[in-house]
């Protein structure tokens, strides 16, 4: 069998409930949007990103009322839009330095990271959250600051999470032959451009799905359960 040497995790449903991103962080910058952009708007970086996001959508000029508008129209729709995720992690970093939350983790995923990683392996985050919005999951988390452990983080500045070339990119950049390289997700279709590129797989269906019996990938209840 290959060693796995490097191991890349996605975040959202597989170290990470779902409704933790659904439930708590989508609302709070959903709700600060328009004060955040109120106050920040002229800042250099928030510029970048809100004229980002207006040529997204094919506006040359709009009111910014309307970039907010269009931005809680894209929260609400789960848009991967980078430059959304931009602007929401700036207003996400606000929230978790005051303490209004911290990260979710299933309760195995800290213990599991800790022990790959005093085994060598490297690991890594692909979210199609921005890689600051990444940072700070992993900082804020309920089981402390985990970002001592990864060693680089990928978001869709990479590429999309459904394209091969991005699993291409994400093995070049760790530089890891991708049978090296084990990606794990509860999303099949992320899976199968994963696998297209080379890289072995692992697919998290966490309570209440249901194992199927012959998964297009390998299957796992949660992290402790994975064999490398």
């Amino acid at each position: 069998m290959t060693v796995i040497r490097a191991i890349v995790t996605d975040i959202e449903g597989t170290t990470s409930s779902i409704s933790f991103v659904k439930d708590v962080l989508f609302p709070y910058a959903r709700k600060r949007l328009p004060a955040f952009v109120e106050t920040h708007g002229d800042t250099p970086e928030v510029q970048h990103w809100l004229h980002e996001a207006a040529k997204e959508a094919g506006i040359v000029e709009a009111p910014r009322q309307q970039i907010i508008d269009l931005l809680q129209r894209w929260i609400d729709e789960d848009r991967k839009s980078t430059a959304l995720k931009a602007l929401q992690g700036m207003i996400w970093k606000e929230g978790y330095e005051a303490g209004d939350y911290q990260a979710h983790l299933y309760p195995e995923v800290s213990a599991r990271l800790h022990a790959w990683r005093a085994d060598g392996l490297h690991l890594y985050v692909y979210s199609s959250g921005s890689v600051p919005a990444q940072i700070l999951f992993f900082r804020y988390s309920e089981a402390g600051d985990l970002t001592p452990l990864f060693s680089g983080y990928f978001d869709t500045e990479t590429g999309p999470k459904r394209e091969r070339a991005s699993y291409e990119k994400i093995a070049e950049a760790i530089g890891e032959q991708p049978a090296h390289i084990l990606f794990l997700s509860d999303i099949v279709e992320e899976l199968d451009a994963a696998r297209s590129a080379g890289l072995r797989t692992g697919w998290l269906l966490r309570e209440p799905l249901t194992l199927p019996d012959a998964p297009r990938h390998p299957a796992y209840r949660d992290f402790d359960a994975i064999v490398l």
